[in-house]
């Protein structure tokens, strides 16, 4: 759930009134920033080519490029007052993120031990339904758990289904994993605990909770666009699992109370970051710790540890939040020297429309959480319904490129040498479809509607 969760880190009111007095963006610094940020993300982009963890490179010149700002202004007598709120600003919202999704990470880790997932893979693979069948499940099931467990994490359980069901079958599993990708992007752009970018635009009050439901009709009915074409490359016949090797697999105990308190936790952080103006990891924190009462109550009951809160905290992948910490902080660092204001004089002279649909091209290249960091950061002024367009756009471009999201790069590394770049380009026009139909939907929707 990694990328489903991951990072808060923008708050969009970042930008100082003095950072626009100091305007070093064409300055022998901001070029040497810029520099130190393409740089950084060759190396990020390439992480297997290079076989170094995205994590690296991306602490390396978060933190680096502050450094040499640090640096820079001492050296010319200038104010490091305003660098100095500005870094502070940035480290609350980061804290606010990761707090956030460790609550998150750690109730999915515990819905991961006790085989709430692993159960209704068993549910999905022992039917005896046809791959087209399966294909048609598993797309529903990831479009509608991703705004609840995030893209990743969702992509990466019903890869796994794919690959019970049949190893070898390309015809099947190339489709399939498509689709799982789309479904899960698509599914998360309209749910804030969907994607990390509908979390940072929540976060940064662009929009409220129940607004993004208004991307409902944009997000399926572009997605079954997609689904449709590519399941008729679906054979339609059944696999030749034996499902009486299957072993059969229940929920443990305290599994079901797991999920309650999840849903709950998720209903308080709504609450209290919209009624009560309180951080959502507030809220999300709050359920971590009713977690932790009920499994000492569990435990007690049971007379014996059987469950370790802690130990499902130590089960989440450290590596990624440190990895948008570092990502966060070098967008934060263009933003400090000027490079992001000149993005907001792009809206103004193309307008917020066509660069809101160029965006989710972009995010299938760059990545869709540091190109809505960046958006945030140059704040441009947008009223709520093309907030919603740069949130559908961002979150369901990454699928038009295999590495575009967080969901495609899992299901790589799960199905190598079966979902590759250039399996996934054979398809990537059905997803192109289903981009514009959805595009076509929002504006209906909120231009000639007005709904």
């Amino acid at each position: 759930m990694i990328k489903i969760f991951l990072s808060l880190c923008l708050g969009v009111n970042f930008l100082l009134a003095q950072n626009h007095e100091l305007n070093l963006a064409f300055s022998g610094l901001g070029v040497g920033i810029l520099i130190i940020f393409i740089l950084g993300y060759y190396f990020i982009a390439a992480e297997e080519k290079y076989h170094i963890n995205k994590t690296k490179p991306a602490l390396f010149i978060g933190t680096f490029s502050f450094i040499i700002i640090g640096i820079y202004m001492v050296i010319n007598d200038l104010d490091t007052q305003i660098l100095e709120e500005s870094v502070n600003h940035l480290i609350l919202e980061i804290a606010q993120i990761v707090f956030f999704l460790v609550a998150a990470m750690t109730f999915i880790e515990a819905l991961i031990e006790r085989s709430v997932f692993e159960t209704l893979k068993y549910k999905l693979v022992s039917k005896g339904y046809t791959y087209r069948k399966l294909f048609w499940l598993t797309g529903f099931l990831a479009f509608f758990i991703s705004p609840i467990a995030d893209n990743l994490t969702t992509a990466l359980i019903l890869s796994t289904v794919l690959l019970t069901i049949d190893k070898n079958n390309k015809e099947f599993l190339i489709p399939g994993a498509i689709n799982i990708v789309v479904a899960a992007n698509a599914g998360g752009a309209w749910s804030p605990f969907g994607d990390i970018t509908t979390l940072m635009v929540w976060t940064a009050k662009k929009a409220t909770f129940f607004e993004f439901f208004a991307l409902f009709p944009a997000s399926f009915i572009g997605w079954l666009f997609t689904a449709y074409l590519l399941s008729c490359y679906v054979p339609n016949v059944q696999p030749n699992f034996h499902q009486d090797n299957l072993e059969k697999v229940e929920i443990k105990p305290g599994g079901k109370a797991f999920i309650v308190l999840g849903f709950l936790t998720i209903a308080l952080a709504v609450f209290i970051h919209s009624i009560c103006d309180l951080p959502a990891m507030w809220g999300m924190i709050f359920g971590l710790s009713l977690l932790s009462l009920y499994i000492y109550i569990f435990n007690r009951k049971q007379g014996k540890k059987d469950l370790n809160v802690f130990y499902y905290m130590t089960r989440i992948e450290m590596d990624t939040l440190l990895f948008f910490f570092g990502i966060l902080s070098a967008v934060g660092a263009l933003h400090f020297v000027g490079w992001l204001a000149y993005a907001s004089e792009l809206y103004t002279k193309f307008g917020a429309t066509s660069i809101n649909i160029g965006v989710g091209f972009l995010s299938a290249i760059v990545d869709n959480v540091p190109v809505m960091s960046a958006v945030l950061k140059a704040n441009p002024s947008m009223d709520d319904t093309q907030w919603l367009l740069v949130t559908l756009t961002a979150g369901i471009g990454g699928s038009l490129i295999s590495f575009g999201s967080a969901a495609g790069v899992g299901v790589m590394g799960k199905m190598k040498g079966i979902y590759t770049f250039n399996a996934h380009l054979k398809y990537a026009w059905t997803i192109l479809v289903g981009y514009i139909v959805s595009i076509l939907i929002w504006y209906v929707q909120f231009q000639l509607l007005k709904l």
